[in-house]
């Protein structure tokens, strides 16, 4: 929407810096932080005069049991302050844009009311997995049919970028809709995997997010792409709006959910975090990186998947503790706050691997 003030410069030249997309990520940034700053406690208070709060597992940790009863539902918080901060700052007319902003809006609802269902309606059980699967579907068959018809880039519509390599291409064909579909179905429930401890998923997400706002950029400017031997995607600079608004989100959210937490963000956020990061790697042809990006929601993934291969394949033997992983840490003796933190500092070296490949060719 402030996009648009720029076309008033010759009235008062300041405003030209509106169609900056530099200045418009910073501001989105900024605006969705002091957002969630400003709305934060309103929103809880609102959320424990409904008596929503956390019903702890007591089969998980012990010390996750003083935290039954904390407020839920807090990705309320993210998603109000991402979409409004979006609409101010991002250019709406922006095919990307409208895609994360559909991906964000079916999967938060898919979220909502798992978390309704639990915590309002009081079923243990949630929203059936066949009910949130089907949103989830629904976000990656719109996003992957959308993208099939006006793909990225139309020369390499099928070909997966490998990164780390001379311009090295995979031509998947009909494949790599699959591919597609399965990056944000397994983004979205990777996330929410991972949202198990005080700041763990809220913090990483947003290394994640960092990762392919400079990817974004880069893919969406024809001189960088060329010399960073990217795939130029027209317009994908916009993406790196819409993810600074969500790294503002994540951070002020986090304010109120670092350890000790007041509120969780429950499967209202946690589900279109993943899956709109998830999109904006399909949009900027780079997704492969997401697993180097992303490690450790793909490792939080994998200690699932084992877990249960194990149980079922080995009479009942557990290969961890428990999963997902960052529980086995905890029943290992290391203190929470401690398992988040290292969780976030592995996460800032993926980072930092995921944009050496910008050079390392």
């Amino acid at each position: 929407m402030l996009y648009y003030a720029h076309l008033l410069k010759d009235f008062f030249s300041p405003l030209n810096v509106l169609q900056y997309i530099t200045f418009r990520a910073g501001g989105a940034l900024i605006t969705s932080f002091l957002l969630s700053l400003l709305l934060g406690p309103w929103l809880i208070a609102k959320l424990r005069t409904y008596k929503i709060g956390q019903v702890q597992r007591t089969d998980g940790p012990q010390t996750h049991l003083a935290k039954h009863g904390t407020t839920t539902m807090g990705g309320l918080l993210i998603f109000l302050t991402l979409v409004v901060s979006t609409a101010l700052w991002a250019r709406m007319d922006n095919r990307f844009i409208l895609l994360l902003l559909f991906v964000t809006v079916v999967l938060a609802f898919a979220g909502w009311m798992d978390d309704y269902t639990k915590l309002v309606r009081k079923n243990p059980a949630g929203a059936s997995s066949r009910f949130k699967f089907s949103l989830q579907f629904l976000a990656a068959i719109g996003v992957v049919g959308y993208l099939a018809v006006d793909p990225p880039n139309a020369q390499f519509a099928n070909s997966l970028f490998v990164p780390y390599t001379k311009g090295l291409m995979l031509e998947l064909g009909f494949l790599y809709a699959a591919l597609a579909m399965l990056v944000i179905i397994g983004s979205s429930n990777a996330v929410n995997l991972t949202d198990g401890l005080d700041g763990l998923a809220a913090g990483t997400i947003v290394f994640t997010a960092l990762t392919f706002v400079i990817i974004a950029y880069a893919a969406g400017n024809v001189k960088w792409a060329s010399y960073l031997k990217l795939i130029y995607v027209e317009g994908a600079g916009e993406i790196s709006v819409f993810l600074s608004a969500l790294i503002g989100s994540c951070l002020g959210f986090l304010w109120y959910n670092a350890h000790p937490a007041e509120v969780f963000m429950g499967d209202t956020s946690s589900l279109f975090l993943g899956g709109a990061i998830g999109t904006a790697a399909i949009a900027t042809k780079q997704e492969l990186l997401l697993p180097v990006a992303g490690g450790i929601f793909l490792v939080e993934t994998l200690s699932v998947i084992l877990q249960m291969g194990s149980f079922k394949l080995r009479n009942k033997k557990r290969l961890f503790l428990m999963a997902p992983i960052h529980h086995h840490f905890e029943l290992k003796g290391i203190a929470e706050s401690k398992v988040t933190v290292r969780f976030w500092i592995v996460g800032i070296m993926l980072m930092l691997i995921a944009l050496s490949s910008l050079k390392i060719r």
